[in-house]
């Protein structure tokens, strides 16, 4: 697996990619059937999130739909840990710890729609 730093919009971001042999790319693209998803409870509108003072925010880098959250307020969190699973484009995105910290707050909840630059939660 290899580390790369991009700056896509001004906004860096930290990825990992990894090489695969021919063969299992191949066996990884063919689909699985999948059972029809369930439906998803309809989030109760949140007043807009203000930020932790000397935190650091997490924010959205693409319109999407909180998948699931990985952490809870309190937490202790490692550099790249997962904190969120965020979908956009049927597809879904890790949102990582960007440092070594704690979450001092959330600032979405599952099935919450966000837009880009929506802060997502806050680390000190």
């Amino acid at each position: 697996m290899r580390n790369y730093r991009v700056i896509v919009n001004g906004v860096e971001y930290d990825i990992a990619i990894e090489q695969v042999e021919a063969a299992e790319a191949k066996a990884a693209a063919q689909p699985e059937p999948q059972a029809a998803p369930a439906a998803k409870p309809q989030p109760q509108p949140k007043p807009p999130a203000q930020a932790v003072q000397g935190g650091e925010d997490v924010k959205a880098p693409m319109p999407g739909s909180i998948l699931s959250l990985n952490v809870k307020q309190g937490d202790q969190v490692k550099r790249g840990q997962v904190l969120l699973i965020l979908e956009a484009m049927k597809m879904e995105n890790e949102i990582l710890a960007p440092k070594d910290g704690v979450v001092a707050a959330l600032s979405v909840q599952a099935g919450q729609s966000v837009e880009t630059g929506s802060l997502l939660c806050t680390l000190v």
